[in-house]
């Protein structure tokens, strides 16, 4: 299958783009290169895994976007509690963050 095909790199692209949204005006540049680096790495090792050409190099790349997710909801937290994202907005990000992390570790 064609990881273009996969509900799971179409959601966590999805993610990504609305991370980016997200933190369109955000002026530490610091904290959004960080956040928006997890959010991209997500759909991205779930490509890569996609592209390998064994089920053990798929599954430890989709376990990779898994953990990018993690970063990802952690930056999150840590945005909303400094005041460079928007709680409710932040909230949403954290549950379909905490989604894709469970499509990628096979638990959804």
């Amino acid at each position: 299958m064609k990881f273009e095909q996969l509900d799971v790199w179409k959601r966590s692209s999805r993610l990504a783009c609305n991370t980016y949204k997200a933190l369109a005006n955000c002026r530490d540049y610091g904290f959004k290169d960080q956040v928006t680096r997890s959010a991209v790495s997500i759909p991205s090792n779930i490509a890569e895994g996609m592209e390998r050409d064994s089920q053990a190099d798929q599954a430890r790349f989709l376990y990779y976007g898994k953990g990018s997710a993690g970063e990802l909801v952690t930056q999150i937290y840590i945005g909303i509690e400094i005041g460079l994202i928007e709680r409710e907005l932040g909230l949403k990000l954290i549950a379909e963050s905490k989604e894709v992390a469970s499509y990628a570790s096979g638990t959804n």
